[in-house]
């Protein structure tokens, strides 16, 4: 499978509103850059034709060009390595590739192989989510990472003590990479799975379950994230705008949860909730 790359240059004020409106026509990662930002969609799922459309409602806002170009998936790995940094997420976490030296005063270390997956822990969204994470007791806990992308906050999990962590994702690329990136920190998940989550099955209900993809998916699928967390469990979400949260918590509430905390991070909002 190839990807599609969109290189877009416009006024700083549309950034994250042409990212927020490319997000509803499945581009999936984002980048942000000195003219504008870059983002990324899988060929098979791209339309041409309603990227136009959409840039030509805001043309009379703001200054729009863009280029475009096809990647094949070595290429998209290479620039991944050339471009990726080591994360730190306050004084506990600190997030590196293999090709990158650890970092002593950190009280976790996650190591991943980047490549082609969403959940690097560079985006707003991954940043949150580790955060939050720190804030819950996961000892002992089943742990449930949905569209786990490198499967970092499923590692996360594992090294604060969850005794079982599973994952699953839509792409085999990310499938595949999060397998590798399980052993990498000397994980074994009990399951890491390909497809979406109303046609994956479960022995039993989840304590914690992370969804951190985007509005529309969640809005969707939370039916299935209340079927999956045990009453008294806890749902972390993410992948949204903070504008976005009143949609989302309205959601949730209809589908037994409770809010406990969220957080913000330019624009990005993160939500913890409880299973009632």
């Amino acid at each position: 499978m190839n990807y599609i790359e969109i290189k877009v240059h416009c006024d700083p004020p549309f950034g994250e509103i042409l990212i927020a409106e490319m997000g509803e026509l499945d581009f999936d990662t984002f980048v942000e850059t000195e003219v504008g930002f870059d983002a990324y969609i899988s060929e098979d799922v791209f339309s041409h034709p309603a990227l136009q459309q959409l840039f030509n409602n805001y043309r009379k806002q703001t200054r729009i060009w863009y280029e475009l170009k096809k990647i094949e998936k070595q290429n998209w790995n290479e620039e991944w390595e050339k471009n990726y940094d080591p994360i730190e997420v306050g004084t506990d976490i600190f997030v590196r590739a293999t090709f990158h030296e650890s970092k002593p005063g950190f009280k976790h270390e996650i190591i991943i192989h980047p490549q082609m997956s969403f959940g690097t822990g560079h985006h707003e969204t991954t940043h949150q989510m580790l955060a939050l994470e720190m804030t819950l007791d996961h000892q002992g806990k089943t742990v449930l990472d949905v569209g786990a992308g490198t499967g970092i906050l499923a590692i996360m999990a594992s090294k604060l003590g969850a005794s079982e962590v599973s994952a699953t994702d839509i792409d085999d690329w990310c499938i595949d990479n999060a397998k590798e990136n399980f052993a990498l920190n000397g994980i074994v998940p009990k399951d890491v799975l390909l497809g979406t989550i109303d046609e994956l099955s479960f022995d039993e209900p989840f304590d914690i379950l992370y969804a951190n993809i985007n509005k529309n998916v969640l809005l969707a699928e939370m039916e299935y994230y209340a079927k999956l967390t045990k009453p008294g469990g806890h749902l972390f979400l993410s992948g949204f705008y903070t504008y976005d949260e009143a949609d989302i918590l309205e959601c949730t509430a209809a589908n037994g949860f409770e809010k406990l905390n969220s957080t913000e991070r330019k624009n990005w909002a993160a939500i913890l909730l409880k299973k009632l």
